[in-house]
Parts: C-alpha cells; structure tokens; sequence
C-alpha cells in the first residue's frame, strides 16, 4: 500500500471543493474519509451554510452519477427505490430504477420524510442493494449517501429512528464561516458560475482501489484498546440511556485508519480516533431527557476527553 496515493486523493478534492466552499478542509476531510470507507455522512446544519452546494462540489469532483432527492412528507417509498410497471408493447413487466440507483445521492430534509420512507434507505445503505417486488438488484460502486437536515426544525418533521441513524458513518456541520472568509464571498465570483467549472479530478477505479487498499493501515493494541475504552465509557455513563453500537466502534476503526492514510502515514495513533470519536458516535447514542442543539455533542466530548491518551511509543513492524 502506497500511502502517498490517499494524499494525493485527498488533497485533489479538497483542492478541487475549496474553490466553491471556503474554511471549511475539516468537513472536506471528513467526507473524503467516510466516501473511502464506504459509508454515509448525516449533515446537520441551519439553512444556507451550502450543505448542498458542498455536496455537489463534491460529487462533481468525484464523477458518477448524481441524483438529489427533496424529501416531504408526501413522498413514497417507491419514489426512491423504483416500480415495476407494465409495458404495453412488449407485453412485460419492466423494471424503472429511482434515484437510489445513483452511485451519489443526496437526500436534501431527510427529516421531512415519514419514517416509512426514511426506512427505505436502509438496505441501499447497509448493503448496497435494493429489493423491489421480491428481486434484488445492485446498487453500482461506489456508492454514497448524504443527508441533510435543519435541526432548528420541528413542525413537519420526523426524527430519523435509530435505526436509520445507525447506518451514516458520521454526523457532520459545516458551522458559519468566519468573518474574513465570508468577505470574500459576498465581493467574489458567483458561486453557481464556479460550481460550472468544477471538473472531475479522481476516478471510480481509484476509488474502488484505495477502498480495497486502506485496511493495509495498522492499529496496534494500545490504539485499539483506546478506541475500546471510548466506546465502553458511552455505554456506561449515566446520562445516556443507549451507548454506542458495535457498528459505530467498526466505524471509529475504519475512519482511523483512513485518517491516518491520508496524512501520509501507515499506522493510527490515538489522536484520529480522538479527532473522529464524536462525529461518529453522537448521533448513534440516546440520551436521558431532551437534548438540544449541541449539547449531545458537548456530552461525548467530555467522554473523549476523560479518557486518558495512551503516552506510550506507537510501534508497529519497525515504524515509531
């Protein structure tokens, strides 16, 4: 494994995106990682951060297909999966895949959606696939679904069921921009016209390579012990009603070691799972009373931090 090609991935598209998104490398990063590691990214944040401006940035960077869904309430299950309708000159039944098929989707208000609905992302994103009147059909690698949400909303909303929750890799905000950043865009180019000119700058086939290549990345048992006492500290603190699942400590693992590749180096160290432990776990975990805005977050940020460092050397096949 040459961890150079993640670098130079990484850094093609953050490059590429920097261009129409500014100040924001560490959601870049973070999408790039959970793309990598075949998950799904929850992106919660007020409206006109350019949630979706950033994903389509993205996924014009990557190439693929490309589908963006507006949730409401009144959209149907087979809306996204696809029906299966008669042809009158050919006598058959065909099938009409929905936008699911996609290689990108982009499920813009998730929340607006009845859970019924919401639920009929499950099979896509856990297991690439989509079953519809008993037939299963692929789902075209790679494959990746983001979802927004407002989280100052509630009328006309559904929470996501835990389930569903379960299934994004990461829960991720963009957050306002800084002063100085936000300057320069309100005297810059219009951000539609840049969005134009973004090109494809990476592969599928050099996607679909580093995803078979990345988990080459070595975590040694000091780091995995670390990892392990994060996600058990969840399960066990008394504010939360419901700790982290097997399915979010595989994907603190995984992202590690993405995290790792891309900044050039072939084992993890404890500070990428420092780094990634609350965008991967927050939105996993239930918590006693009501939480609100980012208090959840707050919460699993005292858990990361009141579990000790391991200080000792890393050393994994002659690396220090």
């Amino acid at each position: 494994m040459n961890v150079n090609q993640f670098e130079v991935y990484y850094e093609k598209i953050r490059t590429n995106c920097a261009r129409i998104i500014i100040g924001k490398d560490e959601c870049i990063r973070n999408i790039v990682i959970a793309y990598l590691a075949g998950g799904h990214v929850l992106l919660e944040d007020v409206p006109g951060t350019g949630k979706t401006m950033l994903f389509r940035a993205f996924s014009k960077s990557i190439g693929g297909s490309y589908k963006r869904i507006q949730f409401t309430p009144d959209i149907m299950p087979s809306d996204l999966t696809g029906i299966n309708f008669y042809n009158n000159k050919s006598g058959e039944f065909e099938f009409r895949p929905g936008p699911l098929f996609a290689q990108m989707v982009l499920a813009d208000e998730i929340n607006r959606a009845t859970p019924r609905t919401q639920s009929s992302l499950l099979e896509a994103m856990s297991e690439g696939q989509i079953t519809v009147d008993g037939t299963t059909y692929l789902i075209e690698k790679p494959f990746m679904v983001m979802a927004t949400q407002n989280p100052l909303e509630s009328g006309g909303t559904f929470p996501l069921p835990e389930a569903q929750k379960d299934r994004f890799m990461m829960k991720l905000s963009m957050g306002y921009m800084q002063r100085e950043e936000e300057l320069s865009i309100l005297s810059g180019t219009d951000t539609i016209e840049i969005l134009s000119q973004i090109e494809q700058v990476v592969t599928g086939e050099e996607t679909l390579e580093l995803q078979k290549s990345y988990h080459q990345v070595e975590v040694s048992d000091t780091v995995k012990g670390y990892l392990m006492d994060i996600i058990d500290k969840t399960r066990n603190d008394r504010r939360i009603l419901q700790g982290a699942s097997t399915r979010a400590a595989i994907s603190l693992y995984r992202a590690s070691q993405l995290s790792a590749a891309i900044q050039g180096r072939s084992y993890v160290i404890p500070e990428d799972i420092k780094n990634l432990a609350v965008c991967i776990m927050e939105h996993r975990l239930s918590f006693y009373g009501i939480i609100r805005g980012r208090e959840g977050a707050n919460v699993c940020q005292e858990i990361v931090d009141s579990i000790p460092v391991p200080t000792e050397t890393v050393q994994i096949k002659g690396v220090v």
